[in-house]
């Protein structure tokens, strides 16, 4: 049986603060939540368009540079770019692929961007991303816990 939320981590553990949400998904593997499947992976593939089916709610967790501190969570859409055509694809590209493939929308979908600074090869995860990371996921956590979308819609402001 397929769980309803899928919470799919994106990310590199050998590059620095890349590793936050591979680090986060392991945090929740030590907690029985029967309503979610975690997967990881260095990157979006096409592929992974199967992992969306059958699933009330899917959360893309990736580090980001760029975001605000601690965290960003945003509601996404299917949207084509140009990571479309490449070997990588954003969640929105992901999202697009299963409209395609599928006919119908993808089930909702949300990003949580975890701010990080570090992204070296070999660097271990920064303080300041492993600060981000402690609050993220008591997010993840409670939305996991809660599993209601309209509670997910209000959560969708930064800490």
């Amino acid at each position: 049986m397929t769980a309803p939320i899928l919470v799919f981590a994106i990310g590199n553990e050998s590059r620095g603060d890349d590793a936050l949400a591979p680090l986060l998904l392991r945090q929740l593997q030590t907690e029985c939540i029967a309503q979610i499947e975690l997967i990881e992976d260095y990157q979006l593939q096409v592929e992974h368009v199967t992992d969306l089916i059958g699933r009330s709610a899917v959360l893309f967790v990736d580090a980001d540079v760029s975001c605000v501190e601690p965290f960003h969570l945003s509601e996404i859409a299917a949207a084509k770019d140009s990571s479309y055509t490449s070997h990588v694809m954003t969640p929105f590209a992901l999202l697009h692929t299963y409209r395609q493939v599928y006919g119908t929308d993808a089930p909702p979908a949300f990003l949580l961007r975890i701010r990080g600074y570090d992204f070296e090869l070999g660097n271990p995860l920064s303080d300041k991303a492993a600060d981000n990371l402690e609050v993220a996921t008591e997010q993840v956590r409670a939305l996991c816990a809660d599993g209601n979308l309209q509670s997910w819609r209000q959560r969708l402001v930064n800490v």
